[in-house]
């Protein structure tokens, strides 16, 4: 279980780190998807501090519960504008983007299942 959960840590951290390149410098695609979604540059920049911290919490042994939580509300927030005003494929990516969001979504899913019991506040109560 502790292999899977680095594993899973990586892939997610590793997503999540790799896309703050093209938020935080303003890349066109990434300027797109905020605009369409609304949230122009301060979703964008928000967002990025915010998977920012859940990929380093990840990396944590003893804060990758919290981290799990984060990406994982974070990537919910993402495929909910994929399925409502992004589409599948942004901006010609193929669906890319899509799928890495998936990805992010099943690893901290499966993460926050891992380490349930760890997970503050409600996480004593959990079986």
């Amino acid at each position: 279980m502790k292999i899977l959960s680095w594993i899973l840590s990586i892939v997610v951290a590793g997503i999540l780190l790799q896309t703050l390149y093209f938020k935080f410098t303003g890349s066109a695609e990434s300027i797109y998807i905020f605009e369409k979604t609304g949230m122009g540059d301060l979703g964008r920049i928000g967002s990025g501090i915010v998977e920012l911290i859940a990929a380093f919490l990840l990396l944590i042994p003893r804060t990758r519960a919290i981290g799990a939580v984060l990406a994982f509300g974070t990537i919910c927030g993402a495929l909910f504008f994929h399925f409502t005003s992004l589409g599948i494929e942004v901006m010609g990516d193929g669906g890319t983007l899509f799928y890495l969001a998936i990805a992010v979504f099943v690893c901290s899913l499966v993460l926050i299942i891992l380490h349930r019991k760890e997970i503050p506040i409600i996480g004593k109560r959990i079986r």
